[in-house]
């Protein structure tokens, strides 16, 4: 039998009232008993009655999610975790993928009617759907966004921090040859993971051996390798902005019979599945997927349920993951 909002009450001991509460995100609710009631809410498997809810309060019950690619390890598991979360309280999810904000899918979603909100994923014209939305007047949430100064909720990696805790850790197995390749400026998270590597290297009173700026691919990475091996001067290490990048490093040396990390210490970004399957295992900087897909729900839903909010970000940490591709430099 499908499990009630009564059953969910009697399970973590809460009154129905503050059930109703977490599920519509009206009222003050302690975070201790909102967990009590997320956790019977999965416990049971309990789903709300969308088109009720939305009937009585108005809403569609949907969120939007608008991003630029699939082709993404670490955006896949944002988006599952996204998913998930809102499942919980009762939202179905309408993804776009699009760089268009002018397209017809994009625009569709853009509408008050359509959807209760959206959530965007690091895009990189997000001024003009800033704008669009403003103007509208649809809550939304900015994951992984390009400025700072928006005033509107935000979620993002601290990764200046990944990237000084990347060059930190190659300095430490005693390389002074380092170089970084890394993405398109655009990208608020390229220049912040550069910063925190070059501030790491003055710090040790160093220059990079080269900082090479392009796309997130693995395509990028190999061709900048063999640049490199072309020219005989290579760097000891390698700080790639991404695990793509790093793959396709380690791709050029294999064919060239240079063995990682031996002849090179690589290590990329994001710990994307492939980071633990390619031989060697590879060295890398974990971004909270999971983290960052609640968070931005919970300030979304918060938005939604109170008709209007305030300019929150929430940064979390990333986790250095040290594997088999980095090495101790022997000259």
């Amino acid at each position: 039998m499908k499990a009630s909002i009564y059953d969910v009450a009697r399970y973590c001991g809460l009154s129905v009232v503050t059930v109703s509460r977490v599920l519509n995100n009206t009222g003050n609710v302690r975070e201790k008993n909102r967990r009590k009631v997320l956790d019977a809410i999965e416990a049971l498997d309990y789903r709300p009655h969308a088109a009720a809810q939305s009937l009585a309060r108005g809403h569609t019950r949907i969120i939007g999610l608008m991003m630029t690619t699939l082709h993404d390890r670490f955006f896949e598991t944002v988006v599952n975790e996204i998913n998930r979360a809102l499942a919980r309280y009762g939202y179905f999810l309408a993804l776009s993928v699009s760089s268009d904000v002018r397209s017809r899918e994009t625009h569709d979603l853009m509408h008050e009617d359509r959807v209760d909100g959206l959530i965007l994923l690091s895009l990189p014209e997000e001024d003009r759907y800033v704008a669009q939305l403003k103007k509208r007047s649809i809550p939304f949430v900015l994951i992984d966004n390009q400025r700072r100064d928006h005033m509107v909720p935000s979620v993002l990696t601290d990764n200046y921090y990944g990237g000084y805790e990347a060059a930190k850790h190659l300095l430490s197995l005693g390389h002074t040859r380092i170089a970084h390749v890394c993405g398109p400026e655009y990208f608020l998270s390229t220049r912040e993971r550069k910063r925190g590597f070059l501030d790491a290297l003055r710090e040790g009173g160093l220059s990079p051996f080269a900082v090479v700026q392009g796309d997130y691919e693995i395509g990028f990475g190999y061709n900048t390798a063999k640049s490199w091996i072309r020219s005989g001067k290579l760097p000891t290490a390698v700080f790639a902005g991404d695990d793509y990048i790093a793959v396709g490093i380690v791709n050029a040396l294999a064919e060239e019979g240079m063995r990682v990390p031996e002849a090179m210490s690589v290590m990329g970004y994001d710990d994307q599945y492939i980071a633990s399957r390619l031989r060697p295992y590879l060295t890398t900087v974990r971004q909270p997927a999971e983290n960052i897909g609640q968070s931005s729900v919970e300030l979304l839903l918060k938005w939604i349920g109170a008709g209007s909010t305030a300019s929150v970000t929430v940064e979390w940490k990333p986790e250095l993951v040290i594997r088999e591709s980095t090495a101790v430099y022997k000259a």
